[in-house]
């Protein structure tokens, strides 16, 4: 049996963080996160609720890479989701989103505004784009396509989605609903499962995918990750859901994010 191709375990990972979730909006921002969210409710949990990317929540699970034309001709609806009820959701831990993070730090800190001196900075990024109120309300994953460390670092310049250290600051009230659950990359899977001398949890080394070793996951680090114990091999998708990748991304889009190694 051939090694499953490194864009599939990564949909699969992705799709694996939002095993569990039942009745939540699976909100998944960027082509290979849609592309997972979409696997997780096509298989093994159909109750998570998805948006059709305008008003509604639909009731069918589409393939990506639709136009605004097709996307609408296609859709099934199940509810009517307007601008202005999104906020239930958002405000009362009933959503997870998978973000993508230009860096991302030991304590789950997200940045995705600016790279360099706040004031000075050497590049200009997308803003916060609501990642403060994500990490603060709901569960919250990123997704990491290119592992390296300066991606996966010590300290990010711009703190955009909330990590744990701050989020322990911040008291119980802000942390109610602050979950760091995943951070998958075209390398590994972590979590937070580990903890600091504080008791604070920290990047966590989940899996590694097939051909990369624990050693290439620190090297490729530029912050300290948790290793416990052994770390196993991040699976590739089984046959069901093979055919589902296939449905869901006809043209191969995960492939050009995610090149085989």
């Amino acid at each position: 049996m051939s090694a499953p191709r490194r864009a599939d375990v990564c949909a699969v990972a992705i799709a694996e963080a939002f095993r569990g979730d039942g009745e939540r909006l699976c909100n998944p921002i960027g082509n290979l996160p849609l592309i997972g969210g979409r696997l997780a409710a096509a298989t093994f949990e159909p109750l998570l609720a998805l948006t059709d990317g305008f008003y509604t929540l639909i009731d069918d699970v589409p393939p990506v890479g639709l136009d605004d034309e097709e996307r609408l001709a296609q859709r099934v609806v199940g509810s009517w989701n307007p601008y202005r009820e999104m906020f239930s959701l958002l405000w009362h831990g009933r959503r997870h989103v998978m973000m993508g993070a230009t860096q991302v730090d030991r304590y789950g800190n997200q940045n995705i505004a600016a790279i360099g001196d706040w004031n000075h900075p050497r590049s200009q990024l997308l803003g916060f784009r609501g990642a403060p109120g994500n990490t603060i309300n709901h569960t919250t994953s990123y997704w990491v396509p290119n592992h390296s460390p300066k991606v996966v670092v010590a300290a990010v310049d711009v703190v955009c989605g909330v990590g744990y250290d701050r989020a322990a600051e911040l008291g119980p009230a802000s942390s109610r609903f602050h979950e760091i659950r995943r951070v998958v990359t075209n390398l590994c899977v972590f979590d937070f499962s580990g903890r600091d001398s504080h008791g604070v949890p920290v990047l966590t080394l989940r899996s590694t995918h097939p051909g990369v070793s624990v050693a290439d996951v620190v090297s490729a680090s530029g912050c300290e990750v948790a290793v416990l114990g052994d770390i196993p091999t991040t699976r590739g998708p089984d046959d069901g859901e093979s055919d589902q990748l296939e449905r869901l991304d006809p043209a191969g889009s995960r492939f050009a994010e995610v090149p085989d190694p």
